[in-house]
């Protein structure tokens, strides 16, 4: 199932509004040419040319704060929204991602959970999970 159409954000939100959340598509060549390890949190929204802005966290430097998979996501968004100056920003086609929910504020809703745990097992982070699909800060 994909979430890409109307629901998907169209333009960088301002802070408290809602952006997508995404994993990387699973096989074939990786979005951002293998920028997204750790289990990656990735927010972002759709260019008007149908490719995606992708702000991430990977927690390079294995920050204990930045564990869990909602840490990273809320981190991720925390830049986008304030368009704060990062290296972990990148653009990519859309097909090399999947939209598996979104994140409003201090809430993630992960509709595609399947999508997200294969994502945290492909990169080895699947200890940073989150214990369902309604998560708040």
């Amino acid at each position: 199932m994909s979430l890409f159409g109307l629901e998907t954000p169209m333009e960088r939100p301002s802070p408290g509004k809602r952006a997508a959340v995404f994993v990387p598509k699973s096989g074939g060549d990786q979005a951002g040419g293998g920028l997204f390890q750790n289990g990656s949190g990735m927010v972002g929204y759709r260019n008007p040319d149908g490719t995606m802005t992708i702000y991430f966290e990977n927690n390079r430097f294995n920050d204990s704060a930045l564990h869990s998979w909602q840490n990273k996501v809320f981190k991720a968004y925390d830049r986008l929204v304030n368009g704060s100056p990062t290296v972990n920003k990148t653009s990519c086609d859309a097909t090399s991602v999947v939209q598996i929910g979104f994140v409003q504020g201090p809430e993630i809703l992960v509709i595609e959970m399947p999508q997200l745990t294969d994502w945290l097992t492909r990169s080895n982070a699947l200890d940073s999970a989150p214990e369902g699909p309604n998560i708040h800060a």
